[in-house]
């Protein structure tokens, strides 16, 4: 049995050195990747590599190594510096200045001594990151001691860095370059020039013996921080951790998300734009609509910078924002739109704009399935460009009961049932702040759907609100029960609850809703966060959304239509387009694509009746007599469908789907020579028709 067990615990422990050693092979091999990289770019790239090494982040350099041209890498680094701009809008960018100026120092002055260039020795790794120490104390000719140098600096609390900490650098072995010093791996014995009778000498002997000799490098020789060490004067076990946060410290404040943002939209937005990536909060709520019945997907998108213009002849300041909006399904993009969410105000405005911030919302209707959201906003004046990505799932199947996710509000307003707006349920739209941060002094306001609600769910079933702080040592909790009988039934309710924060204390909170039937057992669970702030009062974003009356609700109607289209779920897409036509007839857009899904589902009777209602309007004489074609080719009927494609083509001779249909009508009355001419013309306009050239090919040559 013990040699079971000893063999299990040796493959085991085989196994995980294998699995390291293998991740480590990997790491090297990406490392030598990188290098290869590197190497092959223009030189003037790879000396910016040397300048930023310090203080590039991971996912910048993998950007950057992505890209394909020197334009794109030259886009990329002056975006790398304006991230870091510490006043930005002003010519000079003092960081990358400074940067620039360290290098050339270090480069000149800590080459001596060393095989390495400046940049890349102890003491120019520490200069690069941090500049010029604030005090520099010399040991070099102190008897008995290595030749060494102590640097203080006074650090940033806000980066994790100590108020203050001295770093030291010795020439280690009798070398020439000055070394980093760690007092746990190198010990202060090492400090000593005479190392005779030292191995037995406990850390406070060593510590004494310094001392003796220069008892301002005792407490260095223990700990970054001055003061900071045990009783045993043992060096202290928080160095290496202090090190990386101080190492660290250049990268706090930099959110990489626009360099993933540079890779993925350098083919969507002008270059211009690309330098001038803005960092923004965001939220996405998907909310089953009580009055509607749909699914709608809400979002809020708060840019972290607004640049402001002056329209001179209405004397107004505007904030010129363009929205485009898109839901992908894998590669596939199954709906998309633009609108103009521009601003005006007046001066007196200004201030509250620039210091409580803008959020700019809208919501529209989405078909069941899992999908990657995407907003991005351009202001076209000063070149910005901000981004939101979100997965959602849209769950409109499952005929359980379930609880939407909770929305937190700061407030509400009223406005009437029929005017949809964005994060609005029924009469109440619930203004929210992406960041979902509140003060104490304001309500804190929770608000969710339970959908699919039976009548003896309603009559006996609640929801349970849990509330409670994330840190350690707080106590503020909260838990309140609410009554589905609240409500008159109906498949989707809508409940909310204000609730006081004056006794809660400032901290990260989660906020738990249970779904419990009339028996007490759980149906479902959702959770969410937010912030109470130490601040009294808190500025949140102004809103600008666009209303939508319902009276128009043909419109949603026809998106969702369009997306299951797009899916290629004929069932539901035609439901859809059957509940659009319904509601507004003399739509003609959406007709047209009614049209055209009745075709693709071989619906030509009803296509045939639908184009009728386009025969009036000169501007689609086009589409009366397409539609009017591709139906009866369906039908079989070649002579009318000819007659109808003649009359579209007469009208324009470039549109595929016209030849197309043409040339496989002539095939079908036996016109060989005229099918060839059209399908050729067809693929001179767009040779990526494979089912097309196929088909041309067939024909053989003339």
């Amino acid at each position: 049995m013990k040699q079971k067990e000893i063999s299990k615990n040796f493959l085991l422990l085989f196994s995980l050195i294998f699995f390291f050693v293998f991740l480590l092979s990997l790491s090297i091999s990406f490392a030598d990747n990188e290098e290869k990289i590197i190497k092959s770019l223009n030189p003037k790239y790879q000396e910016w590599f040397k300048l930023v090494y310090y203080i590039i982040l991971p996912q910048e350099k993998e950007v950057f190594l992505k890209l394909n041209n020197d334009r794109e890498r030259d886009l990329f680094i002056e975006t790398f510096w304006n991230m870091r701009d510490p006043t930005p809008g002003t010519p000079e960018n003092e960081y990358k200045e400074e940067i620039i100026k360290r290098f050339n120092y270090v480069n000149k002055t800590f080459k001596r001594g060393s095989t390495r260039e400046g940049w890349q020795t102890d003491m120019g790794r520490i200069y690069m990151i941090l500049g010029p120490p604030e005090s520099i104390e010399r040991f070099e000719g102190v008897l008995g001691i290595v030749p060494c140098q102590a640097w203080t600096y006074r650090g940033d609390p806000n980066k994790g860095q100590p108020a203050v900490f001295t770093f030291l650098f010795f020439q280690r072995h009798g070398g020439i370059e000055y070394k980093l010093y760690d007092p746990a791996v190198d010990g202060p014995a090492s400090l000593l020039q005479d190392k005779r009778g030292l191995d037995g000498l406990t850390y406070e002997e060593l510590y004494e013996k310094i001392r003796e000799i220069a008892p301002t490098l005792a407490n260095t020789a223990i700990s970054l921080i001055p003061g900071e060490y045990h009783y045993d004067f043992s060096p202290s076990p928080r160095y290496n951790i202090l090190l990386a946060e101080i190492l660290n410290s250049p990268k706090k404040d930099i959110n990489p998300s626009y360099a993933r943002h540079f890779l993925n939209y350098k083919g969507l937005v002008s270059t211009e734009y690309l330098t001038n990536f803005v960092d923004s909060e965001g939220l996405v709520e998907v909310i089953p609509d009580p009055v509607t019945g749909l699914n709608f997907i809400h979002f809020s998108v708060a840019p972290k910078k607004l640049s402001v213009d002056y329209y001179e002849p209405r004397d107004q300041y505007y904030i010129p924002w363009l929205m485009d909006v898109s839901l992908r399904d894998k590669d596939q993009i199954i709906f998309q739109y633009n609108r103009n969410m521009s601003i005006y105000f007046q001066e007196e405005e200004l201030e509250r704009i620039r210091g409580n911030g803008l959020s700019i919302e809208d919501a529209f209707p989405a078909a069941d399935g899992q999908y990657q959201l995407t907003v991005l906003l351009r202001n076209p004046v000063s070149k910005e460009f901000t981004v939101l990505e979100k997965q959602v799932t849209i769950n409109g199947t499952t005929n359980r009961p379930f609880l939407t996710d909770p929305l937190i509000a700061y407030r509400t307003e009223q406005f009437p049932q029929n005017q949809h707006l964005p994060f609005k349920i029924i009469n109440t739209k619930f203004l929210v702040d992406p960041k979902n941060t509140l003060a104490a002094t304001e309500p804190l306001i929770i608000s969710f759907n339970v959908v699919n609600i039976s009548e003896t769910l309603r009559q006996g079933g609640k929801v349970k609100i849990q509330i409670k702080g994330l840190s350690e040592g707080n106590p503020s909790t909260k838990e309140l029960d609410i009554d589905l009988s609240e409500k008159d039934f109906a498949r989707i309710n809508n409940y909310y609850k204000e609730i006081s924060l004056r006794d809660m204390t400032p901290d990260y909170y989660e906020v738990r809703l249970i779904l419990l039937d009339q028996n007490g057992q759980t149906l479902d669970q959702k959770n969410g966060t937010f912030i109470i702030s130490a601040e009294k009062i808190l500025g949140h974003p102004i809103t600008q959304a666009k209303s939508f009356s319902l009276n128009n609700i043909f419109a949603y109607y026809y998106v969702l239509a369009s997306q299951y289209d797009k899916l290629n779920q004929n069932e539901k897409a035609g439901f859809y387009y059957d509940q659009a036509f319904k509601h507004n007839p003399n739509y003609q857009e959406g007709l047209l694509d009614y049209c055209q899904f009745l075709i693709k589902t071989s619906q030509f009777d009803k296509t045939l009746e639908l184009a009728e209602r386009l025969k009036a309007d000169d501007s689609k004489a086009f589409d009366y007599h397409l539609f009017r074609g591709l139906a009866y080719m369906g039908k079989g009927n070649y002579q009318m469908a000819l007659e109808e494609l003649l009359k579209t083509i007469s009208i324009y001779d470039s549109d595929t789907r016209a030849l197309n249909a043409l040339g496989q009508v002539y095939l079908k009355t036996g016109q060989k020579e005229k099918a060839r001419q059209v399908l050729e013309t067809s693929l001179r306009l767009n040779p990526e028709q494979p089912e097309i050239r196929k088909l041309y090919s067939s024909l053989g040559k003339k």
